[in-house]
């Protein structure tokens, strides 16, 4: 009977047969199909199959042997139940037949080329040779080392190719923030230092907005992520991203608190890592910072720049509710008793430690920074409420108000002052300084926020004194840089004690006050901050003096006044130019006090004093005429102005302060704006009667007597000097102030000596000018000038003359001169010509002098300054005849000249007998020149 496989066998081979068969198959290929595809153990099968007799003779004979050949070797094997296989001692035994063969066995697989490299021809990869799209796919990676690997890569391409950064910043942020909460330490260390250091940087100038809408979610979810490494380092990125894109913040505000105060709230964090709170909580106080009204503050503590109280103005006008941050006033409520429990926290490790740990101490910083930051909110909203009762923000604010300060009242101020329990080293004491002063200062910003008690204040107040009187300042630098830094932040509250404080307290504070004035350093903050402070203080006490009782409070106010007014000078001049700012806070100052002198008069006395010690802040002239300039010189206009108002202020200016600001005016490195400014402000004093006249022109002849100018240039034509050109405006301003002073004849006595005296001198060109243009404003026709005047004026103006046509080129002609030397050289003759029109007996003193100047060897060189050319006669010759033909030419002169045609005609015979004399020796065409001189002035007589 055949077994179940056996019919199975049957049956598919009959049905393989079969259909063979009708398809017309040989039966030589059917045995072929047999003989292979049967199994031994199907022999006994296929041997009854009826096909099989349809099969070749040597199919069947082949299918017998082999049957054959399979019995015979079953009958063997059934009797042999194993074989002995003898080993031979210390050879190893063969494995076993069912041991698997694990051995793999290959060949080298030689590629042509490799194909991923010529794909990446022309991209920009790293070092490593990885695109941008590789390694932002490896940040996803699920080792750790790639990611941190990737990083560093994306780094590296980025900065090998800042255009990949500009092309794809969007979508590779859009990658990298997925590793904001990475698992690893390190990879959010890489993540951190390639925004900071790379990508932020390079997207400044992009679409920020979006930038912070791709990475807020990603921070604010690592914000709430189970492991406190990953928790504070996401505040952390929130601190990079403000710091790159401050204007982010007011839209993500509250949610921000949120955070904070949630992780605040976990103390466990404090025991586990300071340093990583400490990050956090500095994150905390940028962010406190940024809000608006806390922003001009920052910026006042930040820069030493005159211009920061503007800054700060401004910033007092912004209003929590006007800006968008109405509703945040909630969360900063919320957020000051748990900053304050923080600190508590820290109290008794700090009192326990016999040396203050940096990052405890740092914490501690931070909090205290943060309170003040909300405190100063809230007292700033609480002012505007009070000056807008229509504010939205008031009952929020009031609820703050209750909550801030009880909190404060009862757990912060009565821990006031923090003393150490041990001995502790400089450092840690300036460190406990330090808190300290951060407490006194949220303490007097809450005090003018709520009225708190008077024995909280009295402590408070004796801490601010001692502050002021350097007795917390250690001799090391460090300790006197945080008493600086701190002391000048409480300086602010000082104004408003002095004006509203107790009695006793305000001698105090103000004497404190006046020695912090004067010995701190000059051009330092501390400095700077105590003259904003007296600014601060002018106001209140100008009311205070203003009142008719009189009583030591007063007087305190009044001496403390005065010695802070003496030494501005002082101060001014130790400034010099290296303080800019600091000087122009202190000439502002000096302006304001003069300003209010007008309305006390306690304040004349000592501001009219200042100006004998603002001599050396000008200018100084010393023995041998040696000038020393002083700081005015080189401060920036805008505080040149503030001093120069300042001037008009005082009750009089004395004739010493006049002369060293005259000085100033002939230097020529003053700005010609400032010059012109002088002389304006000047005036004005003199206007309102605070200025001699005597002295007023004493200034004015100095001026244009001693103003430098260059050289004049002889042959080569007028020459366009800007010190000139400054020269002649100021002389036209001079003059035209000099007839608005009244009565010319009075003002004629009063500087015709000085003029003809410094006439007499033989100033150069433009100085003759300048003095003889003074001297025809103040003069009439006819003229006033006395006798003595005149003749002194006819001997020295034959020579200006001649000095002035000596720019006339030498071989021209008045007709060929340009039009704009033309105009040149009668600004230098009109003066004269004024006079000639006035004094007849003046020209003629003028003609018989260059008469002389044509005859006379013993005459000393018409010009200085002229080369050896123009001493001869043949110069004189040109210069006379060029006078006489300009003076022909005006018509007025013209008709004058003919009443002294004698004197003409003897000038003409003078130059004729020269140009035949034989006792001169001259060329041909020296005496061909002066046959020229010769034919142009018989014009004048035809």
């Amino acid at each position: 009977m055949c077994s179940v496989q056996e019919a199975a066998f049957k049956k598919t081979l009959t049905y393989t047969l079969l259909t063979y068969t009708l398809s017309g198959q040989t039966i030589d290929t059917l045995a072929v199909v047999l003989l292979l595809g049967a199994g031994r153990q199907h022999f006994e099968s296929i041997k009854n199959c009826h096909f099989l007799t349809l099969a070749p003779a040597w199919a069947k004979s082949h299918l017998q042997s082999k049957m054959t050949r399979s019995k015979a070797n079953s009958k063997k094997q059934h009797g042999i139940d194993f074989k002995k296989i003898r080993r031979k001692i210390g050879r190893k035994l063969p494995p076993p037949k069912n041991t698997t063969d694990t051995e793999i066995k290959s060949k080298a697989i030689v590629l042509p080329e490799q194909s991923v490299a010529a794909e990446k021809t022309g991209l920009a990869v790293n070092k490593k040779g990885l695109t941008l799209k590789e390694l932002l796919q490896q940040t996803s990676h699920h080792n750790a080392k790639v990611r941190r690997d990737a990083l560093m890569g994306i780094k590296d391409l980025f900065n090998r190719y800042p255009a990949e950064l500009k092309l794809h910043k969007y979508a590779a942020i859009e990658k990298l923030r997925e590793r904001i909460g990475d698992d690893d330490k390190v990879v959010r260390k890489s993540l951190y230092d390639l925004f900071k250091v790379v990508i932020l940087p390079g997207c400044k100038e992009d679409n920020q907005e979006l930038i912070i809408s791709l990475l807020m979610p990603y921070i604010f979810n690592a914000m709430t992520h189970l492991a406190v490494d990953i928790r504070i380092m996401a505040f952390d990125f929130l601190d990079l991203i403000l710091e790159f894109y401050p204007p982010s913040f007011s839209s993500y505000a509250e949610k921000i608190f949120q955070n904070y105060e949630d992780i605040l709230r976990k103390n466990q964090y404090y025991l586990q890592d300071k340093g990583k709170l400490k990050d956090a909580l500095a994150g905390l106080v940028r962010c406190l910072s940024l809000l608006p009204w806390n922003k001009g503050e920052t910026d006042l503590q930040n820069k030493d720049d005159a211009g920061r109280r503007v800054l700060h103005a401004f910033g007092a006008d912004m209003s929590m509710s006007s800006n968008g941050f109405s509703h945040i006033i909630k969360k900063l409520k919320d957020l000051v008793p748990v900053l304050i429990n923080s600190f508590l926290e820290f109290i008794p490790l700090v009192l326990a430690m016999e040396r203050l740990e940096v990052k405890s101490f740092g914490c501690m910083a931070s909090i205290l920074h943060s309170i003040d930051l909300i405190v100063r909110s809230f007292a700033h909203e609480t002012n505007k409420d009070s000056e807008s009762p229509s504010s939205q923000g008031g009952p929020d604010v009031a609820v703050g108000d209750v909550t801030i300060s009880t909190a404060l009242m009862k757990k912060l101020f009565p821990i006031f002052p923090i003393n150490p329990v041990h001995h502790l080293t400089e450092r840690d004491y300036d460190r406990l300084l330090d808190l300290n002063m951060v407490i006194a200062k949220i303490f007097f910003e809450l005090n003018e926020w709520i009225c708190l008690p008077p024995d909280l204040l009295e402590k408070f107040l004796e801490f601010i004194e001692n502050a002021l009187l350097g007795k917390f300042c250690r001799a090391a630098e460090s300790g006197k840089a945080v008493w600086e830094k701190h002391l000048v932040e409480l300086l602010s509250f000082i104004p408003k004690f002095v004006s509203f404080g107790e009695s006793h307290w305000t001698s105090r504070l103000l004497q404190a006050f006046t020695q912090t004035f004067r010995e701190s350093k000059p051009g330092s903050l501390l400095k700077l901050a105590c003259l904003s402070a007296i600014e601060d203080m002018l106001t209140p006490i100008q009311s205070v003096l203003s009142q008719e009782t009189r009583n030591p409070e007063n007087l305190e106010l009044e001496l403390a006044l005065h010695a802070w007014i003496g030494d501005l000078p002082l101060l001014l001049i130790q400034l010099g130019d290296k303080h800019p700012a600091c000087s122009q806070v202190a000439l502002r100052l000096q302006l304001h006090i003069g300003q209010r002198t007008l309305l006390n008069s306690s304040l004349v006395c000592a501001y009219d004093n200042m100006q004998y010690s603002l001599q050396d802040f000008y200018c100084t002239c010393q023995e041998g005429g040696h000038v020393c300039y002083g700081p005015f010189l080189r401060l920036p206009r805008e505080s040149q102005e503030l001093s120069l108002c300042s001037l008009y202020y005082f009750s009089h200016l004395d004739l010493p302060i006049l002369k060293s600001i005259a000085c100033c005016c002939l230097s020529a490195d003053l700005d010609s704006y400032v010059l012109f400014r002088i002389i304006e402000i000047l005036h004005s004093v003199y206007r309102d009667g605070r200025i001699k006249i005597a002295d007023y022109l004493s200034v004015f002849i100095t001026l244009v007597l001693r103003f430098k100018v260059s050289p004049e240039i002889g042959s080569a034509g007028f020459k366009s000097d800007q010190l000139c050109q400054t020269l002649k405006s100021m002389t036209t301003v001079l003059c035209s102030y000099l007839a608005q002073m009244g009565d010319n004849f009075l003002v004629l006595q009063m500087t015709e000596k000085a003029i003809i005296d410094q006439i007499s001198q033989k100033p150069s060109l433009d100085n003759s000018c300048s003095l003889l243009r003074m001297l025809v404003t103040v003069d009439s026709k006819p003229t006033r000038l006395s006798v003595q005047s005149i003749i002194t004026l006819g001997h020295h103006l034959p020579k200006y003359l001649m000095d002035a046509v000596q720019c006339i080129p030498e071989d021209g002609d008045e007709q060929d001169i340009p039009s704009i030397q033309l105009s040149s050289l009668r600004y230098y003759l009109l003066p004269c010509f004024f006079l000639f029109d006035r004094c007849h007996k003046l020209m003629n003193l003028v003609l018989k002098t260059m008469r002389s100047a044509i005859t006379e060897s013993s005459l000393s060189p018409i010009a200085d300054n002229c080369t050896q050319h123009t001493r001869t006669y043949l110069i004189r010759v040109n210069a006379v005849a060029s006078v006489l033909l300009l003076m022909h030419k005006d018509a007025k002169l013209q008709q004058i000249m003919s009443l002294f045609k004698e004197d003409i005609d003897n000038i003409i015979q003078q130059v004729l007998s020269l140009q035949s004399s034989t006792q001169i020796s001259m060329t041909i065409e020296e005496r061909h020149k002066i046959q020229c001189a010769f034919e142009r002035l018989k014009t004048i007589t035809e």
